[in-house]
């Protein structure tokens, strides 16, 4: 199963949408990795050293620093971008389906950007 970690503005209606709808599913917040106000290239490294797919909102910085790690070969277990404008029962929907129907190496190495239709 996936792991993931939410980055610190992440919605948090959304994490407990899909606490309730995978009850197992495993996912940290950064606040609750005493990672508050912590610069995105080390929250990065943290999700890394976790093996934890991080989920944001933040296309633009988070993003950058993500695929700065790909360039200079620093793993990455994966990040997933959700807009904040998106519907977030569609950015619900789309999370429960990356929790049950894919595998952490499918994300290894990514930056994906929701929706994914």
């Amino acid at each position: 199963m996936i792991r993931f970690a939410a980055d610190e503005d992440f919605d948090n209606d959304i994490i407990r949408a899909l606490k309730r709808r995978i009850s197992d599913t495993d996912i940290v917040r950064v606040q609750d990795a005493d990672l508050s106000g912590t610069a995105d290239a080390v929250v990065l490294a943290w999700a890394a050293g976790e093996g934890r797919v991080l989920l944001t909102h933040d296309a633009s910085t988070m993003s950058f620093h993500a695929l700065e790690r790909l360039r200079v070969d620093e793993s990455m277990p994966g990040v997933i971008v959700a807009h904040q404008r998106l519907p977030i029962g569609d950015v619900i929907e789309d999370l429960v389906l990356i929790a049950t129907c894919s595998t952490p190496e499918e994300w290894a190495g990514r930056v994906y950007f929701l929706p994914l239709r």
